[in-house]
């Protein structure tokens, strides 16, 4: 297996952007700045993520119109320092023994609402707001679901390489034997392909057989798959630090003639809500697509989670592609179309492919065949 071409760098001008967007963002939402914790949203913002998260307060503080502060223990400093990203903020240091909050609290509008990291832990919140009693505070998904939604050029270059190698894999799994192999088994060749391909991280390796694939988050266990399975294949991770997460339904020998047609149907809708994606359509609105077609051959009950969820950094994230998200999409969004159909006791079926909203409806970074496989 050969590596693909490195994507090209992130620079301390991409994450001024992004961080410049964030706390423009927050203004907007009628937010008094955002305070990112260690995780997800700081990698994001900055390309800096501490070797260990720990009960020391690091805080990435951003307020329209001022400088972007990082609040770092100081022991941590140097590393901090080597971000990509750090020449676009201020670094400012704590020694242990000192008050973090006494350092952090001039950053902030005492009588301000802040978005905060969904992650920060609690103590951190409850010592700014002792010092602060004035300010309040509500978690990022809520007042800035949007946030790392719309991805740039090189971010989607690093999508697509991830949905290739997720491509690749699935390719390579329908080579490997099945039948008289347990789940675990065939889970263990998805990690072992996955890590393969470049994936630095893998997330998940779902393989549901059986009546075990009715279950939509079935943990690979250690019952044997047999010829006559109906087998749920969900798998990703993270590659070049972006997700990717693929689903595909493949049969061990001949299906029956129900189970065929179980998974024309969710094919049906998958492709449905595919086609439905286009700027300016509601979130919502692609959960319709795929979900109509489901109730429409009379299975409405049987498809019991919504349609997508966005990826990035993550391999769940906003927006959410369920019934009440009135998000309209924009170009750059990328999210996943999953529909599935699950008979408990019997078996399930679920497709799924990453889709990017284009200025004129929507791209697959997914290409492998959506037909139903037949392994051994």
């Amino acid at each position: 297996m050969s590596s693909p071409n490195q994507p090209v760098p992130f620079t301390a001008d991409d994450y001024r952007a992004r961080m410049t967007r964030a706390a423009e963002s927050a203004a907007a939402a009628g937010l008094a700045g955002v305070l990112v914790a260690p995780g997800p949203d700081m990698v994001h913002l900055t390309g800096y993520q501490p070797t260990a998260i720990t009960e020391r307060l690091t805080l990435l503080v951003l307020t329209a119109g001022q400088e972007p502060v990082l609040v770092v223990p100081t022991l941590e400093a140097p590393d901090a320092e080597k971000a990509v990203g750090a020449p676009a903020l201020t670094l400012r240091d704590w020694t242990d023994g000192k008050d973090p909050y006494a350092v952090t609290a001039p950053l902030l509008d005492g009588q301000g609402r802040f978005g905060i990291s969904d992650n920060a832990w609690a103590m951190h919140l409850l010592g700014l707001q002792q010092l602060l009693p004035g300010t309040s505070y509500a978690s990022l998904t809520e007042v800035l679901p949007m946030l790392r939604a719309v991805k740039d050029a090189h971010e989607l270059d690093r999508l697509a390489a991830a949905g290739a190698a997720a491509d690749a894999t699935y390719e390579e799994i329908l080579k490997v034997r099945f039948s008289g192999r347990r789940e675990t088994d065939v889970a263990a060749d998805l990690a072992r392909l996955l890590t393969g391909f470049g994936h630095s991280q893998v997330d998940f390796t779902v393989v549901g057989s059986g009546p075990n694939g009715a279950n939509p988050h079935h943990e690979a266990g250690d019952r044997t798959i047999e010829r006559g399975d109906m087998v749920v294949l969900d798998f990703g991770g993270l590659k070049h630090g972006y997700g990717s997460d693929t689903s595909r339904t493949v049969h061990v020998g001949e299906p029956t003639a129900e189970e065929q047609r179980v998974h024309d149907i969710v094919r049906e809708a998958q492709e449905a809500g595919c086609r439905a994606v286009r700027p300016g359509v509601a979130c919502q609105e692609i959960d319709r697509a795929a979900r109509a077609v489901i109730t429409e051959f009379g299975y409405g009950e049987r498809f019991i989670h919504r349609t997508g969820h966005g990826i990035g950094v993550t391999t769940h994230e906003p927006p959410y592609m369920i019934e009440g998200e009135e998000q309209p999409l924009v170009p750059g969004m990328c999210f996943s179309v999953e529909p599935g159909i699950y008979l408990p006791g019997r078996f399930g079926v679920r497709i799924e492919d990453i889709v990017t909203v284009t200025e004129d409806g929507g791209r697959r970074l997914n290409a492998t065949a959506r037909e139903l496989a037949i392994v051994e």
